[in-house]
């Protein structure tokens, strides 16, 4: 299978410099925001529960929206925050037109199907924006043949691939639905969005020529058959 090599001219320009800026600046920014979040309830010992989704209450439909900012302990926060600042950038920089879709979903999404399907508890963390942003870049590498896309899925199974045995019923304490919820929007959103963000593809010198079949006739017209040119 060929793999195709993005071109350079596009790789390397000040647009593609610009928006690796741009996706690690909004990566540090989001990691700073739920630390200093946790930080004022730490403070002010507010407890965070009841900003989590409660399934099938109506008071827990809030959580929809304030569960992926809250977290119980500082270990919990640690957890999600190297992770976050990672795929962020890698999603943000790879598919950033995706990532105005995928976002959304796997931010929203987890809360609205645990409030709906999850059992009876409270639902609090970023892990589900891990678990998706993780199962659509790996999703999405193995669909392209772009080779910075294969490179970012194999890096996420090198890091993150443990992940996979969040999405089971081990731990009790731990909201599994949210993991699988996630991760099952990841994967559809990869697969719906495979066309979007695909890089210009570097060009040889042999396919130019391939592509101007009209151009090399007129040449070899211009030329008599002993190689002279009229």
């Amino acid at each position: 299978m060929q793999f195709d090599v993005p071109d350079p001219r596009y790789t390397h320009s000040v647009h593609s410099r610009a928006l690796l800026g741009l996706a690690l600046r909004l990566s540090i920014g989001f990691v700073a925001v739920l630390w200093l979040i946790h930080l004022m309830n730490w403070a002010m010992a507010l407890d965070p529960l009841p900003f989590g989704v409660r399934p099938r209450e109506w008071l827990g439909l809030v959580g929809i929206v304030t569960a992926p900012l809250m977290h119980g302990d500082f270990g919990h926060l640690v957890a999600n925050s190297a992770p976050l600042l990672v795929l962020g950038a890698v999603m943000l920089f790879l598919y950033p037109h995706a990532a105005l879709r995928v976002l959304p979903a796997v931010y929203f999404g987890p809360g609205l199907l645990v409030w709906l399907f999850g059992r009876d508890s409270v639902h609090i963390g970023a892990s589900g924006l891990v678990y998706g942003l993780v199962s659509y870049v790996f999703v999405a590498g193995l669909l392209r043949r772009d080779r910075r896309a294969i490179a970012a899925s194999l890096m996420v199974v090198m890091l993150y691939g443990s992940l996979a045995w969040g999405v089971l019923p081990i731990q009790p304490r731990t909201s599994w639905e949210t993991h699988l919820a996630a991760a099952v929007l990841g994967v559809l959103m990869a697969l719906a969005l495979r066309r979007l963000d695909i890089p210009p593809r570097k060009r040889y010198e042999w396919e130019d020529e391939a592509d101007q079949p009209e151009e090399i006739a007129a040449r070899w017209r211009e030329v008599d058959p002993g190689g002279r040119r009229q």
